[in-house]
């Protein structure tokens, strides 16, 4: 799902928005690539995950990589925030692939010491810009998935790029059920 909103240069702060679900903190994140050969019309459908690279940024605080991730807020849609996150702290857009949903971990945030439930999608860049509200913060690196899975530093991340890479290979055996949490929570399946 492309999302057709213009963004602001400024990064959302603070958590007065901020969602949470019996006391766990509500992020979402996605796992943003692109195809290697930029000649190709379509490189999604089919393609070996070894014809794909993915966008891993650095930390605000430490040189340590991970996929864009940060507060799902109650005035958007899961898809929404997704895609302002990835705007906001790696500079890039892109089509939120709501079907290839990743899935939920929970896991425990270090800095504050409060646990986490983590939502992830895969984000098929279109653009990917000059200036970006937290380019000065953020250092962005295009590796391939081997490399992903290596610098990654969060756990729950590399598993999700894992999930990404089995549904890549899956996409040629045909129509599959997906589940995909909507606004208030609950699970809706598509095919």
């Amino acid at each position: 799902m492309q999302i057709k909103k213009s963004f602001s240069m400024s990064s959302r702060t603070g958590r007065d928005l901020q969602r949470y679900n019996h006391g766990c903190r509500q992020v979402v994140g996605c796992i943003p690539y692109r195809c290697k050969k930029t000649d190709q019309p379509s490189c999604v459908q089919g393609t070996p995950v070894d014809d794909l690279e993915f966008l891993l940024i650095s930390s605000q605080k430490n040189p340590r990589m991970m996929f864009p991730k940060g507060g799902w807020e109650i005035d958007e849609s899961l898809e929404e925030a997704a895609s302002r996150e990835t705007f906001e702290e790696a500079g890039v857009v892109g089509e939120v692939e709501v079907q290839e949903y990743l899935g939920t971990w929970s896991f425990k945030s270090k800095s504050q010491g409060t646990f986490h439930e983590g939502h992830m999608f895969p984000l098929r860049v279109t653009e990917e810009l000059d200036d970006w509200p937290e380019k000065t913060v953020r250092r962005r690196l295009w590796v391939n998935f081997s490399e992903a899975r290596e610098v990654c530093w969060h756990p729950w991340m590399k598993e999700a790029l894992d999930v990404f890479a089995s549904k890549l290979s899956k996409r040629k055996e045909g129509p599959q059920i997906f589940h995909l949490l909507s606004d208030e929570g609950t699970v809706v399946c598509c095919s």
